[in-house]
């Protein structure tokens, strides 16, 4: 390589991993497919956490929740440490850095002002005129939340993407066709409608168009330039816009295997998810109560949701598919490395779930990981298991650029270009306050190629499965002695986590 490359980070929020066409589901994305022909797929790539803020926090500072501290929702990330992260190596490195789209890193629905660019209560404070600098990058342009349950904030409020939405005065109409179903019935499934907003103003889409903007105004200078390109999509509420809503058949969709809500199997605390009142201020416990839990739904009624999120990928990928034309109409894809992952999952369905929660099947943990560049294989299958943290030492190893401060994070370089490197297992945890569902829980989960533990340090109840014999993850091996050797395995890659956590917890700012 004659010099440090171009790098194009491209994430989405809640895209499972197995939601690719080469992958084998029935969902359109072939300019994914083509990038995975063209490069390095990771297929046991597990989110570090399985909810936004925390996964962020852990992609940009490459440092495991409870040592970064953003260990659930509604915690913000310290900016001095964020700062260190591989934005902020980058920029000190000599790289032009931006950061377009989600960011995800503050807390939105906030308790009183915290001051962030990313506070609902703060934003007013934010001139039109600003760009940055935020955790390390130099240069950014933000989507706040940029799922429509909540509409985009008008200004002064709101930050890039809605200056941008509202500027021509024809927010109100926007409005009013984002929030109608202009396409057929849904049958009631949850939170799933056929946006009536014309694609040219959904973020997906604003989210290319200032990318490839992006790529055009910085690659002219003598330094590398590093775009993180951030899609809010294909998070809930499910309403892609027509007619992208409209390109998967909900009648041909693929249902999971399992899709029978069984929670007599399985450890107390997915019951007490579903169920349990979350203690935090009411309207806050009302509104979390109302989206962010599973309700029961038909065949029929799951099969419009998966249609829809499905439209929703595809958006995406068509974007992907724009970013990547760019590249090559502009010579750069000769010294460009693109990335596409994701911050986590979605059950879709798994064992009559919808969206996240602390149930780690592997719907939910496991995120894509697709690599192409210069010196990546073409086609190659690794299969070992990594985490996304994994992408902060990844980005900064082949931009040849130091590390401001030790990380949790792993090169995935010797993976790729290399057959004699090997991984053991991934590690995910999660430490849930009271305000999820009343109770806290101290989460650890470990994924190997073949077995995934998740384990309450709290209670010691936990959960094993053999996922080569049981794929969909049935039957609970945690307290059959015949896999008692399996299970202390298991947790002895749990104990290994290095001992630096926080001493103590950082406060919540806002909803969990």
């Amino acid at each position: 390589m004659s010099k440090r490359p171009n790098i194009i980070f491209i994430t989405a929020d809640q895209h499972r991993g197995d939601c690719f066409g080469f992958e084998g589901r029935k969902v359109k994305t072939p300019h994914l497919d083509q990038l995975a022909r063209e490069g390095t797929h990771f297929a046991t790539c597990i989110t570090s956490n399985p909810v936004c803020q925390p996964a962020r926090a852990s992609l940009v500072t490459g440092l495991l929740p409870r040592t970064h501290g953003v260990s659930d929702n509604g915690i913000d990330l310290d900016p001095e440490l964020g700062e260190k992260g591989f934005g902020g190596a980058l920029t000190a490195s000599g790289y032009s850095t931006t950061l377009i789209g989600k960011a995800h890193f503050a807390t939105a629905h906030t308790f009183e002002p915290t001051g962030s660019a990313e506070c609902r209560d703060s934003m007013a404070n934010y001139s039109e005129d600003w760009f940055g600098p935020y955790m390390g990058f130099s240069h950014v342009e933000l989507v706040v939340e940029g799922h429509n349950i909540h509409l985009p904030l008008q200004p002064p409020n709101g930050q890039h993407y809605e200056n941008w939405y509202y500027g021509d005065g024809y927010g109100a109409e926007k409005n009013e066709a984002y929030s109608a179903n202009v396409g057929p019935d849904t049958k009631d499934a949850p939170q799933t409608w056929h946006s009536g907003l014309p694609p040219v103003w959904h973020n997906s889409t604003w989210v290319a168009d200032r990318t490839i903007a992006r790529i055009n105004e910085v690659q002219d200078e003598d330094e590398p330039f590093f775009i993180w390109a951030s899609f809010p999509d294909p998070h809930h509420p499910f309403d892609c816009p027509v007619p992208w809503s409209l390109l998967h058949r909900p009648e041909d969709v693929d249902l999971p295997e399992n899709r029978t809500l069984d929670l007599e199997k399985r450890p107390w605390w997915h019951k007490q998810a579903l169920e349990g009142k979350p203690d935090i201020r009411e309207d806050l416990a009302e509104f979390r109560t109302k989206y962010s839990r599973t309700p029961v739904m038909s065949d029929d009624q799951l099969r419009e949701v998966i249609a829809n999120y499905y439209g929703m990928i595809a958006l995406i990928d068509h974007n992907v598919g724009r970013i990547m034309a760019e590249l090559g109409h502009l010579g750069l894809d000769d010294n460009t490395i693109i990335i596409y992952s994701a911050d986590h999952g979605d059950w879709l369905g798994d064992h009559g779930l919808l969206l996240k929660g602390p149930m780690l099947y592997d719907g939910l943990l496991r995120v894509g990981c697709i690599i192409k560049g210069p010196g990546i294989p073409a086609g190659k299958r690794v299969t070992d298991p990594v985490s996304n943290l994994d992408f902060a030492a990844t980005i900064l190893d082949y931009a040849d650029a130091p590390q401001l401060m030790d990380m949790h994070s792993q090169s995935l370089r010797d993976l790729i270009e290399t057959d004699d490197a090997h991984r053991e297992f991934a590690y995910n945890e999660w430490d849930l306050r009271s305000s999820r569902s009343g109770v806290a829980l101290d989460l650890r989960t470990v994924r190997t190629r073949t077995q995934r533990l998740s384990k309450d340090m709290i209670s010691g109840d936990g959960e094993m499965y053999d996922l080569l014999n049981d794929p969909n993850e049935c039957v609970n091996l945690y307290e059959n002695p015949d896999y008692a050797d399996m299970r202390a395995t298991l947790e002895g890659m749990i104990a290994s986590r290095p001992d630096d956590a926080l001493p103590t917890q950082l406060p919540q700012v806002g909803m969990a």
